[in-house]
Formats: C-alpha cells, structure tokens, sequence
C-alpha cells in the first residue's frame, strides 16, 4: 500500500464497501501534491489503529474517496515503548523524533534536560510541542503506521523520576548494555535520552533512585539524534517486532 492518509473515521465508515470521503489538507496532498487518480489503492487511517483500505473512486473536486475493501484494526502492542527526548540544537531533537516514529515508539517526551542548549520557555513550549505532533504524524503517514505516536508535555527530571513501567536511561559509561536489561513482565518501557552533552551525573543520579536503569548501546558515543532511535532498533529486536 503505498500511501497512507489520515481521517477521522465513524463506525459506519469501518465497513466493507462503505464509502469514505476525505476533504481539507489532506485531499489536497492527495489530489495536487501526490496526484493520486481514480482506480489507485490507498489507506486511511484514524491514527488510532483503525485502518480502511480500498481503491479511490470518482468524487467531487476537492474530495478524495475511497471505497473500502479491507478494515484493519491494529491493537496497541505490549509492552509500548515510549522515548524521553531531551531539546537538543539544531533540528537533531526532531530528527530523533522522526525516525522513532518510524521505528514504532509509541509516545514521546521532550525533556528539559540541564545540559540542554534549546530551551522551550513561554510560548515557546505550546509551539514546540505542536512542532512535534507535526513530525510524529507525518512521520506516521509515511511510515504507513496506523496509530500516530502522542506527544506529551514538556517534562523536568522531576517529572521523569516520577513515570511508571521500566525507565532505562542510555548512559554510555553504564556497566549493564542494553541488550542485558531484563524485559520481562514490563507493560511500558521508556527509554531516557540526554542532549548533547549527556545526562548529568546529578541527574542520572535522580533518576536511579526512582528506579530507573542505566545502560549502554555499545562502545561508541552517539549524538542524541540517533542514540533512541538505535536503542529502539534493538528493542525491537528483543520483542520479536523486527
């Protein structure tokens, strides 16, 4: 399936031979950026795990129609594994957002990190956040997933000693690699990542007293725009996902 586009679906929608019809940004992509015609198969998709599937039929300049030939509902799967993303300069914050979206992560957190050069202060922190949710969907849609990652709030390291499941902060200095770090039983997973000059030891040091592990990708030191991105790799590998 070649593209994916998304749509707040209905249950009537979610049917067999049904008739979906899309409008706005997204047909305008589809019909003047994409060029899709009559007769050319496609997904829509409510981000939410539900999917429709079929071929796009004739319909009124401006609205892009499907009509449904397969409805896929994909379930949340377990353990879901978000990343905490400290602000990094540049665009190396988004670019690790971007391809964790594509790598399945099923949330994000920008970090305020204390060795973190990009700060989000005042409104700064309502368009950084929207920001993302612009990256995760349309990371999404190219991923062809069917459910677009959430974004949540801007966090402290307060904030992140205090989240549920298994929290495992990539340290390179750690003793245990990530490939060691036990799994099991764990329903969410969270994997830590600093800016560019790592997770300081005060906050490294708060964030073990809360439970959380501190582990090692390899011997090489990666930047913050590839280190979750590679550890979700191997995460998905330990799942079974890959």
């Amino acid at each position: 399936m070649a593209s994916l586009y998304l749509h707040e679906l209905t249950e009537a929608d979610a049917v067999l031979g049904a008739r979906v019809e899309v409008t706005g940004d997204e047909a305008r992509h589809a019909l003047q950026v994409a060029r899709v015609r009559p007769g050319e198969r496609l997904s829509i998709g409510d981000g939410r795990g539900t999917v429709v599937r079929g071929a796009v039929v004739e319909a009124p300049q401006g609205v892009l129609a499907l009509q449904v030939e397969e409805v896929v509902h994909e379930p949340e799967p377990t353990p879901a594994l978000w990343l905490v993303q400290a602000l990094a300069k540049g665009d190396r914050d988004e670019l690790a957002v971007q391809a964790a979206t594509e790598l399945g992560v099923a949330g994000v957190i920008p970090w305020a990190a204390e060795r973190s050069v990009s700060r989000w202060e005042g409104a700064k922190v309502a368009r950084g956040e929207e920001r993302w949710r612009s990256i995760v969907r349309e990371a999404a849609k190219q991923a062809i997933r069917p459910r677009v990652p959430e974004v949540a709030s801007l966090a402290s390291t307060s904030q992140l000693a205090a989240l549920d499941g298994l929290v495992i902060v990539l340290e390179p200095t750690a003793e245990v690699p990530l490939t060691g770090v036990a799994l099991d039983g764990a329903e969410l997973i969270t994997l830590v990542v600093g800016p560019e000059g790592g997770v300081s030891p005060r906050e490294l040091d708060r964030l073990r007293e809360s439970g959380a592990v501190a582990a090692r990708l390899g011997p090489e030191v990666l930047r913050t725009s590839t280190a979750g991105p590679a550890a979700l790799a191997v995460l998905n590998a330990r799942l079974a996902r890959w």
